[in-house]
Protein backbone atom coordinates (compact mmCIF):
# COMPACT_ATOMS: atom_id res chain seq x y z
CA UNK A 1 0.00 0.00 0.00
CA UNK A 2 2.94 2.13 0.89
CA UNK A 3 4.19 2.01 -2.61
CA UNK A 4 1.32 2.34 -4.45
CA UNK A 5 1.03 5.59 -2.49
CA UNK A 6 4.55 6.76 -3.67
CA UNK A 7 3.34 5.76 -6.98
CA UNK A 8 -0.21 7.67 -7.13
CA UNK A 9 0.94 10.89 -5.02
CA UNK A 10 2.63 12.15 -8.78
CA UNK A 11 -0.47 11.41 -10.53
CA UNK A 12 -2.83 14.09 -8.42
CA UNK A 13 -2.03 15.39 -5.05
CA UNK A 14 1.58 15.91 -6.19
CA UNK A 15 1.16 16.73 -9.46
CA UNK A 16 4.47 18.03 -10.81
CA UNK A 17 2.55 20.26 -13.10
CA UNK A 18 -0.81 21.05 -11.54
CA UNK A 19 0.31 21.27 -7.75
CA UNK A 20 4.20 21.81 -7.58
CA UNK A 21 4.00 23.86 -10.85
CA UNK A 22 7.14 22.73 -12.04
CA UNK A 23 8.69 22.32 -15.51
CA UNK A 24 7.20 25.24 -16.84
CA UNK A 25 9.65 25.81 -20.09
CA UNK A 26 9.23 22.36 -21.45
CA UNK A 27 5.19 22.46 -20.58
CA UNK A 28 4.82 25.50 -22.60
CA UNK A 29 6.99 24.65 -25.03
CA UNK A 30 6.32 21.34 -26.16
CA UNK A 31 2.58 20.65 -25.61
CA UNK A 32 1.08 22.18 -28.77
CA UNK A 33 0.36 18.47 -29.63
CA UNK A 34 -0.67 15.19 -27.98
CA UNK A 35 2.36 13.40 -29.38
CA UNK A 36 4.84 16.03 -28.74
CA UNK A 37 4.03 15.87 -25.11
CA UNK A 38 3.44 12.29 -24.58
CA UNK A 39 7.19 11.71 -26.27
CA UNK A 40 8.36 14.79 -23.38
CA UNK A 41 6.54 13.08 -20.80
CA UNK A 42 8.04 9.70 -21.59
CA UNK A 43 11.57 11.14 -21.75
CA UNK A 44 10.84 12.50 -18.71
CA UNK A 45 9.85 9.43 -17.16
CA UNK A 46 12.68 7.69 -17.94
CA UNK A 47 15.19 10.03 -17.03
CA UNK A 48 13.21 10.31 -13.34
CA UNK A 49 13.30 6.18 -12.60
CA UNK A 50 16.97 5.90 -13.96
CA UNK A 51 18.43 8.67 -11.88
CA UNK A 52 16.09 7.73 -8.44
CA UNK A 53 16.84 4.41 -8.61
CA UNK A 54 20.59 5.07 -9.11
CA UNK A 55 21.24 8.03 -6.73
CA UNK A 56 18.93 5.73 -3.80
CA UNK A 57 21.32 3.84 -4.41
CA UNK A 58 24.43 5.39 -4.07
CA UNK A 59 23.19 8.20 -1.84
CA UNK A 60 24.80 6.70 1.60
CA UNK A 61 28.57 6.77 -0.44
CA UNK A 62 27.80 10.31 -1.87
CA UNK A 63 29.40 13.37 0.55
CA UNK A 64 27.14 15.89 1.25
CA UNK A 65 29.39 18.51 0.22
CA UNK A 66 29.23 17.53 -4.05
CA UNK A 67 26.14 15.82 -3.93
CA UNK A 68 24.40 18.15 -6.42
CA UNK A 69 26.84 17.92 -9.04
CA UNK A 70 26.97 14.04 -8.25
CA UNK A 71 23.00 14.04 -8.69
CA UNK A 72 23.76 16.04 -12.19
CA UNK A 73 25.76 13.88 -13.76
CA UNK A 74 24.13 10.82 -12.68
CA UNK A 75 20.80 12.48 -14.26
CA UNK A 76 23.09 13.77 -17.19
CA UNK A 77 23.91 10.14 -17.97
CA UNK A 78 20.18 9.04 -18.35
CA UNK A 79 19.37 12.10 -20.80
CA UNK A 80 22.16 10.98 -22.76
CA UNK A 81 21.13 7.06 -22.73
CA UNK A 82 17.27 8.64 -23.90
CA UNK A 83 18.73 11.43 -26.65
CA UNK A 84 20.42 8.51 -28.13
CA UNK A 85 17.83 5.80 -27.82
CA UNK A 86 15.33 8.81 -29.08
CA UNK A 87 17.44 9.47 -31.71
CA UNK A 88 17.48 5.57 -33.36
CA UNK A 89 13.55 4.22 -32.79
CA UNK A 90 11.79 7.20 -32.11
CA UNK A 91 10.23 9.32 -35.52
CA UNK A 92 12.44 11.85 -37.20
CA UNK A 93 9.48 14.87 -36.80
CA UNK A 94 8.96 14.02 -33.29
CA UNK A 95 12.93 14.95 -32.40
CA UNK A 96 12.98 17.92 -34.53
CA UNK A 97 9.55 19.22 -32.29
CA UNK A 98 11.20 18.04 -29.12
CA UNK A 99 14.62 19.61 -30.16
CA UNK A 100 16.48 20.68 -27.47
CA UNK A 101 14.10 19.96 -24.39
CA UNK A 102 15.41 16.67 -24.49
CA UNK A 103 18.87 17.45 -23.56
CA UNK A 104 17.56 20.07 -21.15
CA UNK A 105 16.15 17.94 -19.03
CA UNK A 106 19.17 17.63 -16.81
CA UNK A 107 18.04 20.77 -15.53
CA UNK A 108 15.00 20.06 -15.30
CA UNK A 109 13.80 21.28 -11.42
CA UNK A 110 11.07 18.19 -11.34
CA UNK A 111 14.26 15.60 -12.13
CA UNK A 112 16.23 17.32 -9.92
CA UNK A 113 14.07 17.94 -7.46
CA UNK A 114 12.96 14.48 -6.80
CA UNK A 115 16.90 13.47 -6.94
CA UNK A 116 17.57 15.29 -3.91
CA UNK A 117 13.99 15.66 -1.88
CA UNK A 118 13.35 11.97 -2.09
CA UNK A 119 15.53 9.81 -3.37
CA UNK A 120 18.42 10.80 -1.33
CA UNK A 121 16.85 9.95 1.62
CA UNK A 122 14.38 6.88 0.10
CA UNK A 123 15.42 3.19 -0.23
CA UNK A 124 15.41 1.56 -4.13
CA UNK A 125 11.92 0.80 -4.40
CA UNK A 126 10.58 3.98 -2.80
CA UNK A 127 12.68 5.79 -5.05
CA UNK A 128 11.45 4.19 -8.10
CA UNK A 129 7.67 4.54 -7.34
CA UNK A 130 8.40 7.88 -6.67
CA UNK A 131 10.22 9.29 -9.77
CA UNK A 132 7.65 6.44 -11.95
CA UNK A 133 4.33 8.11 -10.34
CA UNK A 134 5.97 11.80 -11.15
CA UNK A 135 6.99 10.68 -14.43
CA UNK A 136 3.58 9.03 -15.59
CA UNK A 137 2.18 12.34 -13.65
CA UNK A 138 3.92 14.84 -15.96
CA UNK A 139 3.31 12.66 -19.34
CA UNK A 140 -0.33 12.57 -18.56
CA UNK A 141 -0.75 16.51 -18.23
CA UNK A 142 1.42 17.48 -20.91
CA UNK A 143 -0.32 15.14 -23.28
CA UNK A 144 -3.71 16.33 -21.82
CA UNK A 145 -2.29 20.27 -22.99
CA UNK A 146 -1.43 18.94 -26.18
CA UNK A 147 -4.44 17.05 -26.62
CA UNK A 148 -6.83 20.10 -26.11
CA UNK A 149 -4.14 22.74 -27.48
CA UNK A 150 -4.28 19.96 -30.68
CA UNK A 151 -7.84 19.88 -30.98
CA UNK A 152 -8.98 23.19 -30.43
CA UNK A 153 -6.25 23.88 -33.44
CA UNK A 154 -6.67 21.89 -35.67
CA UNK A 155 -9.20 19.50 -34.68
CA UNK A 156 -7.09 16.37 -34.45
CA UNK A 157 -5.62 14.39 -31.97
CA UNK A 158 -2.15 12.51 -32.39
CA UNK A 159 -2.27 13.93 -36.06
CA UNK A 160 -5.49 12.58 -36.80
CA UNK A 161 -8.40 14.48 -38.10
CA UNK A 162 -10.87 14.06 -35.51
CA UNK A 163 -13.50 16.57 -36.62
CA UNK A 164 -13.68 17.13 -40.52
CA UNK A 165 -13.24 20.57 -42.27
CA UNK A 166 -12.13 22.01 -38.21
CA UNK A 167 -11.11 25.81 -39.02
CA UNK A 168 -7.65 26.20 -37.87
CA UNK A 169 -7.46 28.34 -34.67
CA UNK A 170 -3.73 29.87 -34.82
CA UNK A 171 -3.78 31.05 -31.49
CA UNK A 172 -3.63 27.48 -30.16
CA UNK A 173 -0.38 26.50 -31.87
CA UNK A 174 1.37 29.97 -30.38
CA UNK A 175 3.09 30.93 -26.94
CA UNK A 176 -0.05 32.42 -26.14
CA UNK A 177 -2.60 29.58 -26.73
CA UNK A 178 -0.18 27.37 -24.67
CA UNK A 179 -0.52 30.18 -21.50
CA UNK A 180 -4.45 30.14 -21.73
CA UNK A 181 -4.54 26.46 -21.65
CA UNK A 182 -1.90 26.10 -19.47
CA UNK A 183 -4.02 28.91 -16.67
CA UNK A 184 -7.47 26.87 -17.31
CA UNK A 185 -5.93 23.20 -16.28
CA UNK A 186 -4.28 25.07 -13.20
CA UNK A 187 -7.55 26.89 -12.31
CA UNK A 188 -9.41 23.84 -12.81
CA UNK A 189 -7.25 22.02 -10.44
CA UNK A 190 -7.09 24.93 -8.01
CA UNK A 191 -11.18 24.81 -7.70
CA UNK A 192 -10.98 20.73 -7.58
CA UNK A 193 -8.99 21.15 -4.20
CA UNK A 194 -10.49 23.95 -2.86
CA UNK A 195 -14.31 21.97 -3.20
CA UNK A 196 -12.62 18.85 -1.51
CA UNK A 197 -11.25 20.70 1.49
CA UNK A 198 -14.66 22.30 2.03
CA UNK A 199 -16.43 18.91 2.13
CA UNK A 200 -13.17 17.52 4.43
CA UNK A 201 -14.32 20.48 6.48
CA UNK A 202 -10.70 22.39 6.29
CA UNK A 203 -9.18 24.96 4.78
CA UNK A 204 -7.43 24.70 1.56
CA UNK A 205 -4.34 26.52 1.32
CA UNK A 206 -3.13 26.94 -2.46
CA UNK A 207 0.55 26.77 -3.86
CA UNK A 208 1.60 30.00 -3.65
CA UNK A 209 2.38 30.06 -7.45
CA UNK A 210 -1.58 29.54 -8.01
CA UNK A 211 -3.04 31.55 -5.50
CA UNK A 212 -3.81 35.28 -5.71
CA UNK A 213 -3.35 36.84 -2.44
CA UNK A 214 0.48 36.26 -2.76
CA UNK A 215 0.63 38.56 -5.90
CA UNK A 216 1.30 42.21 -6.00
CA UNK A 217 0.76 43.18 -9.53
CA UNK A 218 -3.28 44.49 -9.07
CA UNK A 219 -1.76 46.95 -6.49
CA UNK A 220 0.60 48.61 -8.92
CA UNK A 221 -1.72 50.57 -10.69
CA UNK A 222 -3.83 51.71 -7.52
CA UNK A 223 -3.42 54.54 -5.37
CA UNK A 224 -2.38 53.11 -2.16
Amino acid sequence: MTMWKEFVKGLWDENPILVLVLGMCPTLAVSSSMKNGLGMGLATTFVLLGSNVVISLIRKAVPKKVRIPIYIVVIATFVTLVEMLMKAYAPPELNDALGIFVPLIVVNCIVLGRAEAFASKNGILKSAMDGLGMGVGFSLTLAALGGVREFVGKGTLFELQVVENWPDFLLMNSAPGAFIVLGLFLAGMNKIQARKAQREGRVYTPPEELNCSHCSLCSLGSDD
